[in-house]
């Protein structure tokens, strides 16, 4: 990017400036694993990290190129066969039930995900806590229903 035109990653209520997202996420995720008692993983080189919530394995994603924050987690697999009474089932979920999240279907690996989005530029800690408690939630939630449907 050009002088000028370089995004501004910054915390609203401290003012603490970072050098690009991946630490602004980084500093998030350190102090969210304060706020459960519990250490988090710092974002890796291909801009990930992994954090337990519950039964749920949440991914955090920093795609910076794209400016955006995505954090998803696994609830099932697609199941063979006739999908229509489950699409409908999960469509009106993302509708009712999921908060700032919702269902999304992950080809390439044949999963059911729920997922949430956000730019990331003004993203603030109570942001990034609220989406991580909110994907982790619903998936927790949700994988031990496709468990059970076994």
């Amino acid at each position: 990017m050009s002088e000028g035109n370089e995004r501004l990653y910054a915390d609203r209520d401290t003012g603490m400036r970072f050098i690009n997202a991946r630490a602004m996420v980084d500093h998030y995720l350190e102090r969210y694993g304060r706020s459960v008692g519990r250490p988090m993983p710092r974002i890796d080189s291909s801009g990930r990290a992994d954090i337990r919530h519950g039964s749920a394995l949440v991914s955090i994603m920093v795609l910076e190129d794209h400016g955006v924050l995505v954090i998803h987690a696994p609830v099932g697999n697609i199941p063979e066969g006739s999908r229509e009474e489950l699409y409908c089932e999960l469509l009106e979920a993302s509708y009712l039930s999921t908060s700032d999240a919702a269902f999304a279907i992950d080809a390439a690996s044949k999963r059911i995900v729920v997922r949430a989005l956000r730019r990331l530029s003004g993203l603030d800690y109570e942001e990034l806590e609220d989406l991580i408690d909110t994907v982790g939630t619903v998936a927790d939630d949700w994988d031990e229903r496709f468990r059970d449907r076994r």
